[in-house]
């Protein structure tokens, strides 16, 4: 029996297709064919904060059981008449990159894998470690999907979670998606925390806007509890196919903790711990931002206008408030929020006026002139401001971006509590 992966990345565009539902059909080819596909195909995403990425940033992988070499050759040749056929090449910005492997998943390929989910990994980098291990590479245009088809074969998927994809039909791609919202207010109310991040304050967040062939996706614990969702969620536009795949979404496998921020670098993911060091602010756009230091240095945190509510929290932060952070790192720099977790509140003191004897707060006299009180008018010219401890409308634990805002990786807090 022979054993192949296929690894495909960046068949996409800003304007349509996806890679996961280009996999779907081959599948199905091959599975007509009378190929056997093992387990579930991968859907892994890489760093959300690379400089050249997909839509999705997603890359999928799948591996396929055949009786003999000639079963290899000729699959290899489907995929890729397929890969031609539907990836959106007329765009400059699509690469389509194809990876067959027939060797052992080994702990290098693993940590190459890691490596474009953290950091950033080249084409040439891609392409020694797939010579080096035996992999077939085809690249469409420059074929920089080589870089997450490879890592898409080789990721380890310790923590998972997995997402049921329905697809529509073509004649729909770009019109309005047909679903029943309470259906899916229904099916969240059955399934969840199993299935999560479908709803979102009203909001149906398993729906995407993008042109794409996607009807909607479930995402959850288990094949089993996706596969229950989709069956309660009605539409009223025909389901063209659907898949189930095995995934690192919302895992946090993009962070890595590091011990002091001057270790912080763009296009990178951290969880880092320090102390708020000034107060936040909103710039233009309704971004929050405040710094955050340790013995080492420090660093902008930014809490962005489209995570709404997070921002309010953001804003009840002082100085002096212990956060340990979770986020990536963009190209201005910018520690972009997913969650925080607070860790110690500061003491937070508001200057009033003194009380007088009768028991009513005094006001000022004038500049200078100390206090007096308006009930009784009794006057303390040598007076001065109090300090009080002014309770915190906040408290320790964690908090999240909304499921809208949230990036495929980032592990929702319910995954936590689980």
């Amino acid at each position: 029996m022979y054993n192949l992966y296929i690894g495909i990345d960046d068949t996409d565009s800003q304007k349509g297709m996806c890679t996961t539902y280009i996999t779907s059909v081959i599948i199905d080819k091959l599975k007509s064919c009378g190929y056997n596909i093992e387990g579930y195909p991968k859907l892994i995403r890489l760093n959300p904060f690379a400089k050249y990425k997909t839509r999705g940033n997603g890359a999928v992988s799948f591996k396929i059981s055949s009786k003999s070499e000639n079963d290899v050759e000729t699959i290899k040749k489907l995929v890729l008449s397929y890969i031609e056929d539907l990836s959106e090449l007329e765009d400059e910005r699509t690469n389509p990159g194809v990876v067959f492997y027939q060797g052992p998943i080994t702990e290098e390929l693993e940590r190459y894998a890691l490596k474009t989910i953290r950091d950033i990994v080249s084409i040439t980098e891609t392409e020694k470690l797939a010579d080096k291990i035996g992999a077939d590479v085809y690249k469409f245009k420059n074929g920089r999907g080589i870089i997450g088809a490879l890592a898409a074969i080789g990721c380890p998927l310790p923590d998972k979670t997995y997402e049921l994809l329905a697809y529509r039909l073509p004649e729909n791609y770009g019109k309005n998606r047909m679903i029943d919202y309470d259906s899916v207010r229904l099916m969240n109310g059955k399934t969840y925390p199993e299935t999560f991040d479908n709803l979102d304050n009203g909001y149906i967040a398993i729906e995407p806007h993008t042109p794409c062939p996607i009807l909607y996706g479930i995402r959850g614990e288990s094949p089993e509890i996706v596969l229950e969702a989709h069956n309660l969620v009605k539409t009223l536009e025909k389901v063209e196919r659907y898949r189930i795949y095995e995934t690192n979404q919302h895992t946090d496998m993009h962070l890595v903790k590091i011990d002091k921020i001057r270790d912080v670098k763009k296009y990178s993911c951290y969880i880092v711990q320090g102390t708020v060091n000034d107060a936040p602010h909103t710039i233009e756009g309704g971004h929050v931002i405040f710094s955050l230091k340790d013995s080492s240095g420090e660093v902008e945190c930014a809490a962005y206008e489209p995570t709404k509510n997070f921002r309010d929290t953001a804003r009840k932060l002082i100085k002096g408030d212990e956060l340990i952070v979770y986020g990536g790192v963009g190209n201005m720099g910018t520690l972009n929020m997913e969650k925080f977790s607070i860790q110690h509140l500061n003491d937070l003191y508001q200057e009033k006026n003194p009380i007088c004897s009768c028991g009513k707060r005094m006001k000022s006299a004038g500049k200078g002139k100390g206090f007096k009180c308006t009930k009784c008018g009794i006057k303390l010219r040598e007076g001065s401001k109090i300090r009080v401890e002014v309770e915190r409308d906040l408290d320790k634990g964690c908090y999240e971006v909304p499921p809208s805002a949230r990036r495929h990786l980032s592990k929702p807090l319910v995954r936590f509590y689980r």
